[in-house]
């Protein structure tokens, strides 16, 4: 029992110490070529504490080769950008000036809802308040907000200082709008309709005023003022 214990420690401090030399605090951080190291550590480290009579040697040592391996390939990585955009690939963007990249989405295997839910991570909450959205190496979506082009006449000021008061708060009721998807890949949600109570009329009509039809919807988003936006489906490439 003892000797199951002195190993199960001595492999849990082996295990932190190979970590911290990969150089990274927490698992959204890592590349691929370093997830991949961490998931061989993890199963290596097991195999000598489950069978005690396999020498502490043979979990040891093959998670510093790993380790080694990964620090050498972290070394080449950069003086040779080729060789890390193969292994780790490159910065995507999904949302360019403010418009959807469907093929990028596609060739990601990215739903429309994995990116509101991203977005949502982010604090964002309207499609129209982004300006460009990139999915990084390591799965992570990086959001750049519009900017907030409001100004007011300083001359005026004094005179309209009531107005202005009222004009923010109406701004700030607009751009705390949640965006909820209710058409996706030309099909309606149903449970998204029934959070701000649209029908199906509504939404055909919304996209009648667009001369489309639900088949041609790439993505429709509706607030609770009853505003709609509505992006096309694009034409696959031959």
């Amino acid at each position: 029992m003892i000797n199951l214990i002195f190993r199960t420690v001595f492999i849990y401090i082996t295990i932190i110490v190979a970590i911290r030399l990969m150089g990274k605090r927490q698992i959204g951080d890592l590349q691929t070529s370093e997830l991949v190291v961490t998931l061989l550590i993890s199963d290596i480290a097991s195999m000598p504490m489950e069978n005690i009579g396999k020498p502490l040697l043979s979990g040891f040592l093959p998670i510093f080769i790993l380790v080694a391996c990964e620090i050498f390939l972290s070394l080449i990585m950069l003086k040779h950008s080729k060789l890390r955009r193969a292994v780790c690939g490159k910065p995507i963007v999904i949302i360019n000036k403010g418009k959807i990249c469907q093929s990028e989405m596609k060739m990601l295997r990215m739903s429309i809802e994995d990116l509101f839910e991203q977005l949502r991570q982010n604090e964002v909450f309207s499609l129209n308040d982004v300006l460009y959205a990139i999915v990084e190496t390591n799965g992570k979506v990086s959001i750049l907000k519009k900017e907030n082009n409001n100004s007011t006449d300083s001359n005026n000021s004094n005179e309209n200082n009531s107005n202005e008061k009222q004009g923010n708060q109406n701004n700030n009721s607009q751009t705390s709008n949640l965006d909820v998807i209710v058409v996706s890949n030309g099909k309606i949600s149903d449970s998204s309709c029934r959070l701000f109570e649209i029908s199906h009329d509504d939404i055909k009509k919304a996209a009648k005023k667009k001369h489309m039809k639900l088949k041609d919807i790439f993505v429709m988003t509706a607030n609770e003022n009853g505003d709609f936006k509505i992006v096309k489906k694009e034409k696959q490439k031959k």
